[in-house]
């Protein structure tokens, strides 16, 4: 590799000089105390690297040059909450080219015959050390969805799920059949 000669060489070597020794000065406990003169001087000279990296802001540049909100400054350092959550629904397979059940829906939920989807209370495993027993006992109901949510497992499952199962004593009877009830 050729070496780099001229000014520029020496320039660069000298701010990469001095980028270290600012860093090492702001890190001493005796951050006061005065560097060696020429040290010293380079330090002042060298302005702060630019960052890696820049928050991007949404809108753009503000116009009329003001500053952002603090909304804006907590998205770019939270994208999660920007984040839609994504069904993760296959359309269209690979081998038979059809739509596939989502799993987490079947492992989650429950669907009653009668359209319905029966899921259970948020948290009723979490943290149960700290609970009261009455507490235990209501996280531990089911909960009916409601008609919006039980659309959208519907779209999320095959027609597979939906059909009717009869099981030998199956906790879940009186719920399948429900009269006066509309969906």
């Amino acid at each position: 590799m050729a070496a780099r000669g001229g000014m520029a060489g020496r320039l660069l070597r000298i701010r990469l000089s001095a980028g270290l020794l600012g860093r090492w000065a702001a890190r001493c406990s005796g951050a006061g105390r005065a560097l060696s003169g020429l040290s010293l001087r380079r330090v002042r000279e060298v302005r702060a690297p630019a960052p890696l990296w820049k928050p991007r802001l949404l809108w753009g540049n503000l116009p009329g040059g003001g500053s952002p909100s603090v909304l804006g400054s907590v998205t770019s350092l939270l994208p999660s909450l920007l984040q839609q959550p994504a069904r993760t629904l296959t359309y269209c397979s690979l081998r038979k080219g059809k739509r596939k059940t989502v799993k987490a829906v079947i492992n989650r939920f429950l669907r009653l015959h009668n359209g319905l989807w029966v899921r259970r209370k948020a948290g009723y495993k979490k943290k149960l050390w700290k609970k009261s027993a009455a507490q235990k006992k209501r996280l531990r109901e089911l909960v009916l969805c409601t008609r919006t949510q039980c659309k959208l497992l519907d779209k999320m499952t095959t027609s597979f799920w939906k059909r009717r199962n009869w099981y030998v004593d199956d906790p879940y009877q009186k719920y399948h059949d429900r009269t006066n009830l509309r969906v």
